[in-house]
């Protein structure tokens, strides 16, 4: 009976003992990751759930686009904020810390979804969809000009060849915007090849009114890589 009695011990010792290695097996393949959301390269994107797969843990993106998330190895980030496009990431054995820039869908419905649920602020987000450069030749993927501000600038549209701004519209005259490449005025940018741009300002209301009149339907301005027309 006593020799029964230790058996039952002796294997309640071995049941405990495995789980505590098996619990510390478990830990020691989980790590804290710490990273941050940006939206072009620059802005902090706040308020956006960070998932890890396979831990099953979550964390919220603070202020300044910060998080902290506990991660098995091997494990993946998934962040899904409405208004951009979706985004996994895999955690490699040397993961420690991340940098996601997520990619914003622009369009007018996405503008206020984004700034709705306090992504990002109602100003960064107009100045940044305001003001693009060219990363990776990305402009290169619009077959002209007009097509690439058409899809890149809400409220940008083009009527017969000419760039009309949203909201800039005059009561006298033409409503094409002003044209400015390099810092010299042109008559047109329909000569202008996507991939040789280096980055693009829409102006209107206070931004064009450094222009004067001539600013009173919005600037369109372009830089170009390389030289300049000056």
């Amino acid at each position: 009976m006593s020799q029964i009695k230790n058996k039952a011990i002796m294997k309640y010792f071995i049941f405990i003992i495995t789980g505590i290695v098996l619990a510390i097996s478990a830990a020691a393949q989980t790590r804290v990751i710490h990273g941050e959301l940006t939206m072009y390269d620059t802005y902090p994107v706040q308020n956006v759930r960070v998932e890890a797969k396979k831990a099953g843990t979550s964390a919220i993106s603070d202020s300044l686009g910060a998080f902290s998330i506990v991660c098995m190895e091997e494990d993946v980030i998934q962040i899904r904020p409405k208004a951009f496009k979706r985004v996994n990431v895999k955690v490699g054995p040397e993961t420690d810390s991340l940098l996601v820039n997520i990619v914003f869908i622009n369009t007018e419905r996405n503008r206020e979804i984004a700034v709705g649920y306090g992504y990002v602020n109602e100003q960064d987000l107009s100045y940044a969809v305001s003001n693009l450069e060219q990363r990776d030749n990305e402009f290169c993927h619009y077959s002209d000009i007009f097509e690439l501000l058409r899809g890149r600038f809400p409220g940008v549209e083009v009527e017969n060849g000419q760039v009309i701004i949203r909201g800039s519209r005059s009561f006298y005259g033409s409503n094409e915007a002003l044209y400015v490449v390099d810092g010299v005025v042109v008559r047109t940018i329909e000569w202008i090849n996507p991939c040789e741009i280096k980055s693009i300002d829409v102006l209107k209301d206070s931004g064009a009114a450094a222009y004067g009149s001539r600013g009173a339907n919005g600037v369109v301005l372009i830089q170009l890589r390389g030289a300049t027309l000056q």
